[in-house]
């Protein structure tokens, strides 16, 4: 690990109260940057602080609703007056609801793509500005393998993440000679709140499956390397690379990080 890699770097990063949004926080902390981590739970917060260890002198939380514009604006504002300036901005927040579609009522359809394809709209746009004045600034989305890949129960997940992905790219285009880039991560087959329920966010839900569902169409989610399915911080290893000087090259495009789920 370069423990150095974001030093004097400046990152704001949804979610991060637990999974890898938590994970990601650790990460930047460990190589010397500076974080803001902005949860709806404020327990989940409580808890990446303590985690944080040695390094918490470099953390501040904020409990913040990705989904409500005015928490998003005041949020962000929060963020980079504690910050002093914002380089890079992670928006992992998100909720994962699965049901039969035809069982799927337009509320909840509605709940999943307000946290989270919404809610990435609104992080980006209130932190464009300090992001045009920062050093080498960075936006890591989260897309999903859902959004190129059958996840059966999932629509409005996968609806959500494709559009995420979609953005990406426009932004990257949009954004590119300001000197912001946009990447995105395709996590798959990671072990976090989101997947096994656990997580203590409350935009970190996790699937909750029908009861009737039929496991033999997850026959192609099983990871090809290891052993089963991979830690968050496999996630967030990748997302601390792209925020980096490392990843100065990439910019509108995603990277898959399923541990070969989908060849």
């Amino acid at each position: 690990m370069n423990l150095t890699r974001h030093a004097d770097r400046r990152a704001l990063v949804t979610g991060g109260g637990s999974g890898i949004g938590q994970a990601t926080v650790l990460r930047l902390l460990a190589e010397g940057g500076s974080v803001v981590a902005a949860d709806i739970s404020e327990a989940g917060l409580k808890d990446t602080e303590q985690k944080a260890g040695a390094a918490a002198g470099r953390l501040t939380t904020l409990v913040v609703d990705v989904a409500d514009e005015a928490s998003v604006r005041a949020g962000v504002a929060a963020a980079v007056a504690a910050l002093g300036g914002l380089d890079v901005l992670v928006n992992a927040a998100g909720v994962l609801r699965s049901s039969h579609t035809h069982e799927t009522s337009l509320d909840s359809f509605e709940q999943v793509l307000r946290i989270n394809l919404t809610g990435t709209f609104l992080m980006i746009r209130e932190a464009i500005p300090a992001l045009l004045e920062g050093e080498d600034a960075a936006v890591v989305n989260f897309s999903s393998t859902s959004a190129a890949f059958a996840h059966p129960y999932m629509a409005a997940y996968a609806a959500s993440k494709g559009g995420i992905q979609s953005m990406t790219h426009a932004l990257a285009s949009e954004y590119a000679k300001r000197g912001i880039r946009f990447t995105a991560v395709q996590p798959g087959s990671i072990s976090s709140g989101m997947t096994d329920g656990s997580g203590a966010s409350g935009q970190s839900h996790g699937p909750g499956l029908p009861e009737d569902a039929d496991f033999s169409l997850f026959a192609k989610l099983t990871p090809a390397i290891g052993q089963g399915f991979a830690g968050p911080e496999t996630v967030a290893s990748v997302v601390a690379m792209l925020a980096s000087e490392d990843g100065a090259f990439i910019t509108g495009t995603e990277i898959r990080v399923d541990g070969g789920t989908h060849f």
